[in-house]
């Protein structure tokens, strides 16, 4: 209902979308991530969301990274780009006026993998 708008956008950030938990040298959850809940993040959580977050606001439509590999790494901290200083929307990424219609997107997992990843699964589990 924004597409028209010129002075005001909304953009999904899938950062978290295919994010794996955090594993320490021992390949066990590095729980210094989590707050003493266990469920929320600590400030160290935090301050990766927060990196990914302002990096996916930088990234073009359509080419965002949709995972965090929690490193606490602070040069992966992005600066915007000289040439697009800016904070990226469909408008400024190239896609003008177009209207994205998530019922007619394609999935970026093609049908098929699904079924042979069901198939697989079911016949692992029963072995």
């Amino acid at each position: 209902r924004y597409e028209q708008r010129e002075d005001f956008a909304v953009v999904t950030q899938p950062f978290f979308r295919n994010t794996l938990l955090p594993l320490d040298s021992t390949s066990q959850p590095d729980m210094s991530f989590f707050a003493a809940d266990c469920f929320h993040f600590s400030v160290r959580g935090y301050a990766e969301m927060a990196m990914a977050l302002w990096n996916n606001m930088l990234e073009p439509v359509g080419e965002k990274q949709t995972y965090n590999n929690f490193t606490h790494d602070r040069s992966k901290l992005r600066c915007p780009n000289p040439e697009q200083p800016f904070l990226s929307t469909r408008r400024n990424s190239g896609f003008g006026n177009s209207y994205l219609n998530p019922e007619k997107t394609e999935s970026s997992v093609p049908y098929w993998a699904v079924i042979v990843a069901a198939v697989a699964g079911v016949l692992v589990g029963s072995l």
